[in-house]
This record gives C-alpha cells, sequence and structure tokens, in this order.
C-alpha cells in the first residue's frame, strides 16, 4: 500500500512540471469536456452516489453517522447544476499562470521579474462530499497543479464515479499530462500520504474540526484549511429588524450543515426584548433549536415562547453543523466583538447595524476571514465570491484566507534576465551602483 501511494504521488510531481506549462486553449478546452463528460454521465454519477447513500442511510440509523455528514454526502439536482456551471465559470477565469508580478531593472539590461507559477502538487483529503471532486479538480486544472484525492470512505463509489468521468474526459486534450490527477482510496492511503512530503507540496483537508487537526498535527507539508466553522450573527441595536430576520434565519437554515452557518446568536440588550422573541419564533417555526443564555431565557421565557433551552458554557465553542442555534445577550459591539474572537474560529461572522461607526469597528476588531455587514454569513464561498469554486476556506493568515480559489493555489518564481552581467562588478571599491528602478514591463516567453 505505502509503494502504491508513493508511486501515484511520483508520477502527480512528474507530471506537475508539464500541466504548469500547458496553454490556457488547452486547459479551457479540457475544462468543457469535463463539463459535458458530467451532463452526460449524470444518471451513472447518481446511481454510484445512491450506493453510498444507502449505507450511509444504515450508518446514520445506527448512529455512526452524522445528519451533517450525510446531508454532505446527498447529490441533488442543484448540487449537480452546480458542479456544472462551476467548472465553465473556471473556464472562463483568467489563466493565473505567467503572470508577471512586479519588474525590476537592477541596471541596464539586467531585469528581474517576479512571475506567478503553480504550487506543484496538491493533495485534497475531504469527508464525504464527493462534489469537492470536480470543485478542486476544475481549479487545480486551470492554475497548473496536479493533484492527488483522497475521499471518505462513505463516499468511495460517488468520489471514483466523478473522478473517472472527469479524468476521461480530460484525456480527450493530448496535452494534458497523464497522471497529474490521481485517486487515493484506502483508508491507509491519508497516513501514507501525510508521509510523502518529497512529492506534495501542500495539503488540504476538508472536514471535521477533528479530523483537520489531525492532518494538522501529523505531517511536515504545509496544510491548508480551517479546524472549525463556529460563525456568529451580532444585532445591534440600530439594526433593521426585518433584515435581522431574513439574514439571521438564512445564516442558519440555508444549509446548516455547511461550516459557514452561523452557531451562535448575539443579541445587544438594548433591542433584545424587542427582536429576540419574534426570532425566536420564526428560528422554531423553521425547526430550530435554541440554547439560551440566562438573560435571553427570560425575555423570550416572558414572552410565552415554550420548548427552551439553556446553553452551557460549552455551547458556545460548539460548531453544531446542524439546526441548533446558541443565543447570548451582550451589552455593546465590543462585548460582541470579544465574544467572537474569543470563541469563534476566524472564519465568518455577521453585523446587523445601521450605525457606521459600529460597523467600522465591527469590521476592524473581528478577526475572521470574512465578516458580513446585513448580508448572510453563507455568501463565504469561492463560487458566491466569483472564484468559479473554491478548493476550501482558509482561516489561516498566511498565504491565503477565507475562500480560497486559484489564487490560493499560484506562488511566483524569480527570472532574472541579464547579458553576461556578473556580480563582480557590483562589488569592493569602484563598484558599479544598482538602479532598482520599477516598470511596468511583463516578461514573455514563446509558447
Amino acid at each position: 500500500m505505502e509503494n502504491q501511494m508513493q508511486e501515484k504521488a511520483s508520477a502527480a510531481k512528474a507530471a506537475s512540471v508539464l500541466l504548469a506549462n500547458v496553454s490556457t486553449e488547452a486547459k479551457d478546452k479540457a475544462l468543457e469536456a469535463m463539463a459535458q463528460a458530467l451532463e452526460k454521465n449524470k444518471q451513472l454519477i447518481f446511481d454510484a452516489n445512491q450506493k453510498d447513500l444507502d449505507a450511509a442511510k444504515a450508518m446514520t440509523e445506527a448512529g455512526d453517522m452524522s445528519t451533517a455528514l450525510y446531508d454532505r454526502l446527498k447529490l441533488s439536482d442543484a448540487k449537480f447544476k452546480d458542479m456544472v456551471s462551476g467548472i465553465r465559470d473556471v473556464a472562463k477565469l483568467e489563466d493565473p499562470v505567467g503572470k508577471t508580478l512586479s519588474t525590476l531593472v537592477l541596471d541596464d539590461g539586467l531585469t528581474l521579474y517576479q512571475v506567478s507559477c503553480p504550487i506543484g502538487v496538491i493533495g485534497v483529503i475531504f469527508e464525504a462530499r464527493p462534489d469537492v471532486v470536480p470543485q478542486v479538480m476544475s481549479l487545480c486544472l486551470k492554475s497548473g497543479n496536479a493533484t492527488i484525492f483522497k475521499g471518505g470512505s462513505e463516499a468511495k463509489n460517488s468520489n471514483r464515479a466523478l473522478f473517472d468521468v472527469l479524468t476521461e474526459a480530460m484525456a480527450t486534450v493530448p496535452e494534458i499530462p497523464v497522471g497529474a490527477f490521481q485517486l487515493a482510496e484506502s483508508r491507509e492511503d491519508v497516513a501514507e500520504m501525510l508521509k510523502l512530503d518529497q512529492y506534495i507540496d501542500l495539503l488540504i483537508p476538508r472536514g471535521s474540526n477533528e479530523f483537520v487537526k489531525y492532518i494538522q498535527d501529523n505531517t511536515r507539508i504545509s496544510v491548508l484549511g480551517h479546524t472549525s466553522g463556529i460563525c456568529h450573527a451580532y444585532v445591534s441595536e440600530s439594526a433593521d429588524l426585518n433584515t435581522a430576520y431574513t439574514v439571521c434565519l438564512d445564516s442558519k437554515i440555508q444549509y446548516p450543515a455547511a461550516c459557514n452557518a452561523i452557531e451562535t446568536l448575539l443579541v445587544n440588550d438594548k433591542i433584545a426584548e424587542k427582536f429576540l422573541p419574534e426570532m425566536s419564533r420564526i428560528y422554531q417555526e423553521n425547526g430550530v433549536e435554541l440554547r439560551f443564555d440566562d438573560a435571553s431565557y427570560k425575555i423570550v421565557e416572558n414572552a410565552g415562547l415554550s420548548d427552551l433551552k439553556k446553553a452551557t458554557v460549552e455551547d458556545w465553542d460548539a460548531e453544531y453543523n446542524d439546526l441548533i442555534l446558541s443565543v447570548k445577550i451582550v451589552d455593546s459591539v465590543g462585548e460582541a466583538i470579544a465574544h467572537i474572537n474569543k470563541h469563534g474560529s476566524h472564519h465568518t461572522d455577521i453585523i446587523l447595524s445601521t450605525d457606521q461607526k459600529e460597523i467600522d469597528q465591527f469590521v476592524g476588531l473581528t478577526d475572521s476571514s470574512s465578516v458580513m455587514i446585513n448580508a448572510s454569513s453563507r455568501f463565504a464561498d469561492g463560487f458566491r465570491y466569483g472564484k468559479g469554486a473554491e478548493v476550501g476556506i482558509s482561516t489561516n493568515k498566511i498565504h491565503s484566507r477565507g475562500p480560497v480559489g486559484m489564487e490560493g493555489l499560484m506562488i511566483y518564481k524569480y527570472i532574472l534576465v541579464g547579458n553576461g552581467h556578473i556580480v563582480k562588478d557590483y562589488a569592493g571599491d569602484g563598484a558599479k551602483s544598482y538602479k532598482h528602478e520599477k516598470t511596468q514591463e511583463k516578461y514573455c516567453r514563446l509558447q
């Protein structure tokens, strides 16, 4: 098993150099072939997904799989449509490879270019979400990165069907190197992948908090990811109530299993008695279980609501991924920010407010990768951010942050063009001086 995983990684590494130099035209042709292949093979893919769902249903009923994981596993018509349109959207994006990022004239005839290039080999390890395969494959293809996929066993049939359909379509374009995309399927492959730092340049884990943390703690390979999605909505004293009702509801129920769904609602004490009873009724009508701190519990109890639960200390640090929401009263935007920065995961947080000074304070001091002003947290997504799709959401502060599209799969190299220049002429007595003049000149090469 170890040799097999190493062989796949080695093949991807060799192909990555070739893929980095494939023309934009060939990559876009392959992407369109992939989109058409999905449409042509929809029933085959859904049949494979149903096999996974049948097994997952039994696991869910036995308590061995959460309903959130089951929801992520299921391919709906809407998800399928998004997969196809996501690939075509990536094809429309500008090719990020070979862009001149900066140009510096060191001296006459000696020019330094900083040029974008792919990272190399990306290892994507994910749980239960087969739609990750087309999303990430399209982004990696367009950005010139070879990729090794390792999905969870619960989505094995779906992942294999999608991978085969997409790679077979890609192979119809001769310029795309065979071996650039690999699929690992055994449970043991994860442990082996984490050892292969000589082949894999970046790991992107997508799954539970515990899963991502395990990856981060057990490899020397750089990891791009977030450990959890503990997101908040803060309703200010100045909030427009109708806006707050709709945004807070959408942020919880539109897709509660998503990492950008809110888990805690923070309400300013000056508006709580007016806002909270109605908001709680709306949530309960939509099947949301609410867990209140003492102050909010008293308000909704006095308003005549039933089926009330009190929050525990653990609730403020919980990622439910379900129709559960904790509720807390705060006395100011400052207390809301402090709570978010302490208990949140630096993912996505919302302020509902019409006070620009307060909004600016929230935006400036909330340490999150996405901050929403009077808008749903569910917008924190690569497709919705215009990236075509996303390889994941990062709460890291270096390299990439937030929903990560192709820009997070790029790095750069320096190219120095001279004409017999030597360092000796710029050192010691009588040394020549560097000009260090910035220009707009682009590095060009023959295709």
